[in-house]
């Protein structure tokens, strides 16, 4: 999310680091039903009478939406608008934006505001072990030794970097410099907005699904954003939803 830039005279506070497991995902505003892609599909053949279709029940053109998504006809699912608040570590946020088209993104910035101590840490249900060959292996449970390990050492790691950042900040320091020394497994935040179509795109690679034609593999993380997002979509754009996963949950 934007800051405006503001010189702080605080010292840094020694706040204790605090850990989490899970990401949040918070639906801020939207413009989306399926009452959109309807009207937008129709403007091909009924011009201005396409207008007609926001007073008409949507449940009547499932078919339509349907064969829009089988053929992949993608347009008629952009005039949409969702907008999304994710609190997820930042290693989150890289993979998120490589999705381009179709989304605008505004993270919270650690140039104009010191940054929490707010860390993830894998919970008891994440995969540790990563079994086979690059573009060919699964993962697997980790045993308790295991993860506790994976818990201590990265609970340690974090305390001792934030610390070093509130050295800094202490001694002066600008906040753009200091914050080098903080990891990737720090949470921030950010404002993410996309139409349906960019979204569908989004699952089908970000999320595993018993629906899907096209296997994919993403990184446990980056799919709990995901699994949040598609529940706030589904119950927006049922239609568009239920089409998504009947044709495979390939983006049109």
């Amino acid at each position: 999310m934007s800051h405006t830039p503001a010189e702080s005279t605080e010292s840094p506070d020694s706040a204790a680091a605090s850990f989490r497991s899970e990401v949040t995902v918070e639906l801020v505003k939207h413009s989306a039903a399926d009452s959109d892609v309807l009207w937008a599909a129709r403007v091909s053949t009924a011009g201005e009478q396409s207008l007609e279709e926001l007073q008409k029940d949507p449940e009547r053109s499932k078919g339509l939406i349907n064969y829009l998504m089988r053929d992949r006809h993608g347009s008629p699912f952009e005039h949409n608008s969702m907008t999304f608040f994710i609190s997820a570590p930042i290693f989150v946020f890289r993979e998120f934006m490589r999705h381009r088209v179709g989304w605008s993104y505004n993270e919270e910035s650690g140039r104009y505001r010191q940054l929490e101590p707010v860390f993830y840490v894998p919970g008891e249900s994440r995969k540790l072990i990563q079994q086979g060959r690059p573009g060919k292996y699964v993962f697997v449970e980790g045993t308790p030794e295991q993860h506790e390990l994976t818990s201590r050492v990265m609970e340690d790691s974090y305390r001792r970097a934030y610390e070093a950042y509130q050295e800094m900040l202490a001694a002066g320091v600008a906040r753009e410099v200091a914050r080098s020394v903080l990891p990737v497994g720090l949470f921030s935040s950010m404002y993410a907005t996309c139409n349906a179509r960019s979204l569908m795109h989004f699952l089908g690679l970000r999320t595993q699904h018993e629906q899907a034609k096209v296997p994919s593999f993403p990184q446990r993380e980056i799919e709990m954003v995901g699994e949040q997002m598609e529940a706030h979509w589904a119950e927006l754009m049922p239609l568009t939803y239920g089409a998504f996963n009947a044709n495979g949950r390939i983006a049109p």
